[in-house]
């Protein structure tokens, strides 16, 4: 039983609904109306359970993070380093005070320096204790600091062949500065090569041995 115009009964003509004008509706216009409300309670439903800009990294991305942190959790098994919170945190604050450019920089933004203004080494520690890949870790980093993610290493000059004197000085001190070296006293282009000639069997022996110049 309907209602039709005016509140008039609609007996027997399917209506199952009416207006406020006063206007019969039937049992399809209703049908649809239902399937439009439970359409958009379904995409809600959808937007609610999708991970909000939830991505893995891209290749290449966040290298200076990934390359650092990975090679210190092969350390860590190397070593036989207890995988505890505390061991680990640890053994980051080690490899940080020998970190040097960019490796350095990275430490700094997760607070394993004495001198970093924020702290997020438990980021970096508690993970790592449950074995959770390095790329997962630097992802959540990420979204605590993005200038972790903007670290990139420099453009590595191949020692065994390059030219030294068509290197810059900003170069040449960059090389000695990788090695965690100085040149006190240099005042000229071929001090700083004199140096680093002196320096390479040392801190790039392959490279030393491959040149006839030394």
């Amino acid at each position: 039983m309907g209602w039709g115009m005016g509140g008039a009964c609609c007996q027997g003509t399917g209506c199952e609904g009416v207006s406020q004008s006063g206007v019969c509706y039937r049992g399809s216009r209703v049908r649809s109306g239902r399937m439009r409300v439970a359409n958009g309670l379904w995409a809600a439903l959808v937007l609610i359970l999708l991970p909000g800009g939830s991505r893995a990294l891209r290749e290449g991305e966040c290298e200076v993070c990934v390359t650092f942190l990975g090679r210190f959790y092969q350390s860590l098994k190397d070593k036989d380093v207890e995988f505890t919170p505390a061991s680990v945190e640890k053994e980051l604050l080690k490899s940080c005070k020998e970190a040097k450019g960019k490796e350095n920089r990275l430490c700094y933004y997760i607070g394993a320096t004495s001198d970093a203004a924020t702290k997020m080494v438990n980021e970096v520690s508690k993970p790592l204790s449950h074995h959770i890949p390095v790329e997962k870790v630097c992802e959540k980093l990420k979204k605590k600091d993005s200038q972790i993610c903007e670290l990139k290493y420099d453009k590595q000059i191949d020692l065994s062949t390059v030219d030294l004197k068509k290197l810059r000085v900003k170069e040449l001190k960059k090389i000695l500065d990788d090695w965690g070296e100085t040149c006190k006293g240099c005042a000229e282009k071929s001090d700083y090569i004199r140096k680093i000639n002196e320096l390479m069997p040392k801190y790039a022996p392959k490279a030393a041995s491959s040149r006839t110049d030394l």
